[in-house]
């Protein structure tokens, strides 16, 4: 038996129309480790970039992190072992029906991502925490949490898990996660494989549902 930790973050938006500044792809990416010494990791290097007089005033954030930053940060991720999984959602390609709400997409990409990896990282004996970054609105946050906890429970291998929903501010991992998602959203969305080259290593799978699909419904 073993404890399994699995970290989830989101990139893209909600946004299902053709405009400037809507994403192509929704991607759900996924951190999995036997331990959380990734975070532990993090958290000792934001201290010596104070040490250093690169104090950030908030957690690790890819999006928005000084280059510099990013590079210390993608160096430190090299170094440590994890899995890391993407699911690929081309917007465009859902049916009206499966983004109707924003929870209802966002439970369908969870639950094709979740059956597709679950059976890779987690073993019916095992214990398995799933983290997801909580998002939008207290009452969406408790609608995407509710959805995740749905999925696990339906295609876990294990019986022994706990489901949670955290501020990255408040788990380094969810940090970790987040820069995994950052390169592969810029590799997907932007054709800038960059920094998803620093993290190839680590990925297992990027999974693009709608490849083989031809109809765009916007």
């Amino acid at each position: 038996m073993a404890r399994v930790y699995v970290f989830a973050d989101e990139s893209g938006d909600f946004v299902f129309a053709r405009t400037p500044n809507a994403s192509k792809y929704f991607l759900l990416t996924t951190l999995t480790v036997p331990d959380c010494s990734v975070g532990s990791a993090l958290l000792d290097l934001r201290r010596e970039l104070a040490w250093s007089g690169e104090a950030l005033d908030r957690e690790f954030h890819a999006t928005t992190d000084q280059q510099a930053i990013r590079d210390r940060v993608f160096a430190l991720l090299s170094g440590h072992t994890f899995r890391v999984d993407a699911t690929i959602v081309e917007k465009s390609k859902a049916q009206p029906h499966l983004r109707s709400s924003q929870e209802r997409f966002y439970q369908y990409a969870w639950f094709y991502h979740f059956k597709h990896i679950a059976p890779k990282v987690v073993r019916p004996h095992d214990e398995l925490l799933v983290v997801g970054a909580s998002v939008g609105v207290k009452k969406q946050r408790a609608a995407f949490y509710e959805a995740v906890r749905d999925v696990v429970n339906q295609v876990t291998p294990t019986v022994t898990y706990q489901v949670a929903s955290w501020t990255a501010n408040s788990e380094p991992c969810l940090q970790a996660v987040d820069y995994c998602a950052w390169a592969i959203q810029r590799k997907w969305e932007k054709g800038d494989p960059r920094s998803h080259v620093l993290i190839s290593s680590k990925v297992h799978t990027e999974f693009d549902i709608f490849k083989s699909g031809t109809t765009h419904h916007y």
